[in-house]
């Protein structure tokens, strides 16, 4: 029962949803006033929404303070204790399961599929954001038991990404950006952070803070490169990017 209510103590998060909502709503009610002047039923229906909203945020935001975030330290440190070379490989799955599961992730491939007039299937971003995640989740693990460096990696990724924007189709380029914030949203960053600090703590000769963090770095790079590498691969195969936006106005005609 002590722990359910600890659980249920939920003051500290509330008020720093109320601090983080209020300036929005106040800006937005000034700009109601003098502007924008939305019709009430219309109010009242936003209003329902922002409320929804903030208790989600209330409740998500507690669960992961209480929950998420001590599971995936414990989880991280277990795995630190076993074999460290089965690291990379559950690092791939659980990569993929939270990208997957990220709310923000699947606005984007939702956005992506309607802005292109289903060119570009949400299934198709969902799954390439996904693999790419997860293939640099895995690479991250590997780094934490090696020792590497993160600049290491991370230099050398974003000349990557300089050298693929030469071959990349510009309406893919729009995505990968995108998809380089969307991918580290609430899901991603609290669990695989939480997991890799864990695992640095529990390794013998490693840094939490040197080797443990910095992982939500390569998150951020990986849908960069996966998607212009999928946008470099789906002209080079006959696609345009072109005809997409050709399409929508089709479309609209």
């Amino acid at each position: 029962m002590s722990i359910l209510l600890d659980f249920l103590d939920m003051r500290e998060v509330a008020l720093e949803v109320l601090l983080a909502l209020g300036p929005l709503l106040v800006f937005f009610a000034v700009l109601q006033a003098v502007f924008i002047k939305l019709p009430r039923e219309l109010l009242i229906r936003m209003g329902l929404g922002v409320l929804l909203a903030g208790l989600g945020l209330v409740f998500f935001l507690q669960g992961v303070k209480k929950g998420f975030l001590p599971a995936g330290t414990a989880l991280g440190e277990a795995l630190g204790r076993g074999n460290p070379w089965a690291l990379p490989p559950i690092g791939f799955l659980l990569g993929f399961a939270a990208t997957f599961a990220e709310p923000a992730v699947r606005v984007l491939s939702y956005e992506v599929e309607k802005a292109s007039v289903g060119a570009i299937k949400q299934r198709v971003t969902l799954l390439v954001l996904s693999f790419g995640v997860a293939a640099f989740v895995a690479l991250g693990m590997l780094r934490i038991i090696l020792g590497i460096p993160i600049h290491y990696l991370i230099v050398p990724g974003y000349l990557l990404a300089l050298v693929l924007m030469r071959f990349t189709h510009p309406t893919f380029l729009a995505i990968a950006f995108d998809a380089g914030g969307v991918a580290t949203g609430p899901m991603t960053v609290t669990f695989v952070m939480a997991l890799a600090v864990g695992v640095a703590s529990a390794l013998e000769g490693r840094d939490p803070v040197l080797d443990g963090l910095g992982l939500i770095s390569l998150v951020a790079l990986a849908p960069i490169l996966s998607v212009m590498a999928f946008g470099f691969l789906h002209t080079r195969s006959g696609g345009n990017g072109h005809s997409m936006g050709d399409t929508e106005h089709d479309h609209e005609a």
